[in-house]
């Protein structure tokens, strides 16, 4: 069975994710895939527009990266974990900057490496199936693939929330947070993929999906998490100048919010809150997304073999006993000096670099 499925008629090309059991996780292999396509179709004056979508029947758009292959491989000399970071971030530097209008439907579960292709994307179409996440602090990756650009360009201090506790959200809340351009119910996804084809014929695609788009789209109702009351929270105390702080203000907060996410935040590795907490700030000044990238390769590449990646792996993935030992288990254990090790430039032959 083919992973990625790609083709290209009246306009519009079409990739479609087709690993369904694994929740159409990426791996190498279907990063070099859409990476091949998206470079034929971005000089060809026929293509002017592309859906990316995953096949029908699973609950699951993209749940992420292969994390079990970039953890064993990380055990190891990390050279198919490196190789796999490499491409997928040329991929998601790509469509960042790609051309012509892409449109996602992140119908299901949007975690990680899905967040990474679906986010550059022009249009962001969400259902009553989507659950939205970069969960990597609970097993001690961090939010990458372009997470260290996006994330701090959300409303307030939204990002910062979504990194450091992995929190889930539904459509309304994606909406709010401009994660999602777009709420459609599944039932009218075939009157969605028609008006994409139709605009997809026209010499103004872009103009003609936006007005389609918005035509159909449609109120996801009220948000969950990111209530008024709750955002209010989050730009007060995920504004905090370091970790400790934030922690402190969630502790000195009597709320049942604070209480939820400070259990949260408990289990999650202090290394990594640490590591995203820094690659946020450092990304919320970043140049350019290539250089977003090159950073975020320089932290893949060396926290894919750190303790608490093979540990939360292990916890989480392969044993399922949800009780990570983390290493560092606080975070007074988390030190400058790890810090710098982890985001510190890698020999000139080794750096990430963009197509």
């Amino acid at each position: 069975m083919t992973d990625v499925l790609t083709s290209a008629a009246n306009g519009l090309a079409h990739i479609t994710l087709n690993r369904p059991h694994a929740l159409h996780a990426l791996n190498t292999h279907m990063c070099a895939n859409m990476t091949q396509a998206l470079l034929a179709w971005r000089d060809d004056p026929s293509v002017h527009a592309i859906l990316l979508d995953h096949a029908p029947g699973t609950r699951g758009f993209c749940a992420g990266g292969d994390i079990r292959m970039i953890a064993e491989s990380g055990a190891g000399d990390g050279n198919e974990a490196r190789a796999f970071f490499f491409t997928e971030y040329r991929l998601n530097h790509l469509l960042f900057h790609y051309p012509k209008p892409v449109v996602a439907l992140i119908d299901g579960v949007t975690m990680g490496g899905g967040v990474g292709i679906s986010m550059p994307a022009r249009f962001r179409i969400a259902t009553e199936n989507t659950t939205y996440a970069m969960p990597e602090t609970g097993i001690g990756l961090f939010p990458d693939v372009g997470g260290g650009w996006y994330l701090p360009r959300k409303p307030g201090q939204i990002g910062m929330w979504l990194a450091l506790t992995g929190a889930r959200l539904k459509a309304a809340d994606c909406l709010v947070a401009g994660i999602a351009t777009h709420f459609m119910p599944t039932e009218i996804l075939s009157a969605a993929r028609a008006q994409i084809a139709g605009a997809a014929q026209t010499h103004n695609a872009e103009s003609a999906l936006a007005s389609g788009l918005d035509a159909l789209s449609e109120s996801a109702g009220k948000p969950k998490e990111l209530t008024p009351e709750n955002i209010e929270r989050i730009n007060r105390i995920f504004a905090l100048n370091s970790v400790e702080q934030i922690f402190a203000a969630l502790e000195a907060d009597s709320s049942d919010w604070a209480k939820a996410q400070l259990a949260t935040l408990r289990t999650k590795s202090p290394q990594t809150l640490k590591v995203s907490f820094r690659q946020l700030r450092e990304g919320a000044a970043m140049p350019s997304f290539a250089d977003e990238m090159r950073s975020e390769y320089r932290i893949a590449s060396r926290v894919c073999a750190r303790h608490d990646f093979q540990e939360g792996v292990r916890a989480l993935i392969v044993d399922k006993d949800n009780k990570p030992v983390w290493d560092p288990a606080g975070l007074d254990g988390v030190t400058a000096a790890m810090l710098d090790e982890i985001f510190a430039p890698l020999p000139p032959t080794e750096e990430w670099s963009s197509l």
